[in-house]
């Protein structure tokens, strides 16, 4: 992206939708080439260009928070929820957390030309199935600015050139992280284009993109159910969904309620804005009225919003009537849906007939239920006694994930950088030939 480029991402223009078209079109052409040169770069030259991206990232700390400010308090004049803010806001922890995330990429194995397998047929043939990048990965996202630098560092390890898509939200923060990342991208030999940001919020841009099926390989799309549909019955480009988190933690009888209640908390409130959050709590009916009432205290001296059923209520005349939808909803915000269930039975049937298959918990001691939860559920990721916020490629230690994605082809969970690449066969011979 050049220095023209991204001068303008801090005064967007509006644009008619052919020059929107022109421009992505440009993005696309210039990413396919970036793309044939990273395919055969040097290991060495792609992590060189992770960690000036980093070192740039905190020489531009004070460039990134002072665009953030612009963007949290436009923000908060167009009325973002505090979990919206809290999704968008970063401060210098965060921004280094950003370049430290970089550098763990980097020091990631280098995936590319990896054999995923080898073996020899009776007839001499030596087959090897090899790792190659899948070429040009569009990302489409909202609030979250770090996902530029998380989204840009994954694309890059994997031999991929990107072109990503923020939120109008994020826009200038992603803009001031992206001249970061040019920085390190020119320093080490690679590529202008390897990565690109639209440099407009137009909406026709994500449009566009999803028509680019010439020039994009794929589109890892994160956002709200809205974004993602529309994303789904638009695109002719092939899709890793990142859906909805709507995300279960289940108490089961057998639950040590120490455990519960540390674990119920954190799950909900550590960052409520995540989506890896727990958006509904389940709770066994034999042990509701022992191990609920105290995380109910929790949550409700912590400011979160409890939503139940009427035996929740029964415990805590604070918590307000669930309604349908309320079982539906990935609220993204200080608010609990809690409900009473007969046993594991139930749990699982509320889990499947409500869930987003992103990631859900199960808080106990008993290993047969444990076992029983892991088995019958298919989501993305399960756990047992352990908070639904770990899901996140960074605590999987791949570094950063681009997103969880919900689908069941290709890459499922956090996509890291080996989900972002794909295979292809490497056949050695001596001159057979096939009767």
């Amino acid at each position: 992206m050049s220095p023209a480029d991204l001068a303008a991402i801090d005064r967007p223009s509006a644009a008619s939708a052919d020059e929107v078209a022109r421009t992505m079109r440009s993005l696309g052409e210039r990413a396919r080439q970036a793309a044939d040169a990273l395919a055969t770069s040097s290991g060495e030259a792609r992590n060189a260009a992770l960690g000036g991206a980093a070192q740039a990232i905190r020489g531009r700390a004070g460039q990134i928070l002072a665009a953030n400010r612009k963007d949290c308090d436009a923000g908060r004049t167009k009325g973002l929820s505090m979990a919206l803010l809290d999704r968008l806001a970063l401060d210098a922890a965060r921004v280094e957390a950003m370049a430290r995330g970089l550098e763990q990429i980097a020091a990631l194995r280098d995936p590319l030309g990896e054999a995923i397998a080898a073996w020899e047929r009776p007839n001499g043939l030596h087959i090897e199935r090899v790792r190659t990048p899948l070429g040009v990965i569009g990302v489409i996202y909202e609030s979250r600015p770090n996902v530029t630098a998380d989204a840009a560092g994954l694309c890059l390890k994997a031999g991929n050139a990107a072109i990503l898509r923020c939120g109008s939200e994020s826009f200038r923060t992603s803009g001031a992280i992206m001249a970061a990342l040019a920085d390190g991208i020119h320093a080490a030999g690679l590529p202008e284009a390897s990565v690109q940001l639209v440099p407009t919020t137009d909406r026709a841009a994500v449009g566009e993109m999803l028509r680019m099926d010439a020039y994009i390989d794929v589109i890892v799309p994160r956002g709200g159910k809205s974004l993602i549909e529309r994303i789904s019955a638009e695109s002719r480009v092939p899709l890793f969904k990142h859906l909805e988190g709507l995300c279960h933690t289940y108490v089961h009888a057998g639950a040590d309620a120490d455990i519960a209640r540390r674990v119920v908390f954190n799950a909900k409130m550590r960052r409520p804005g995540i989506c890896g959050a727990t958006e509904t709590l389940l709770v066994d009916r034999a042990v509701a009225a022992a191990i609920l009432p105290p995380i109910l205290e929790d949550l409700i001296a912590a400011g979160c919003e409890i939503r139940g059923d009427e035996e929740v209520q029964a415990l805590d005349r604070r918590v307000r009537p669930a309604a349908p939808e309320d079982w539906d909803t990935e609220y993204l915000d200080a608010i609990l849906s809690v409900g009473v269930v007969d046993g594991l039975d139930e749990a699982i049937a509320h889990i499947k007939a409500h869930g987003s298959q992103h990631t859900e918990a199960i808080i106990t001691e008993d290993k047969a239920a444990a076992e029983a939860f892991f088995r019958r559920l298919d989501s993305a990721i399960l756990l047992l006694n352990a908070s639904t916020q770990f899901a996140d490629g960074g605590e999987f230690g791949m570094g950063a994930e681009i997103g969880i994605a919900t689908g069941k082809l290709h890459a499922r969970g956090p996509v890291g950088v080996e989900q972002l690449t794909s295979f292809k066969y490497v056949v050695r011979g001596a001159g057979q030939c096939r009767p």
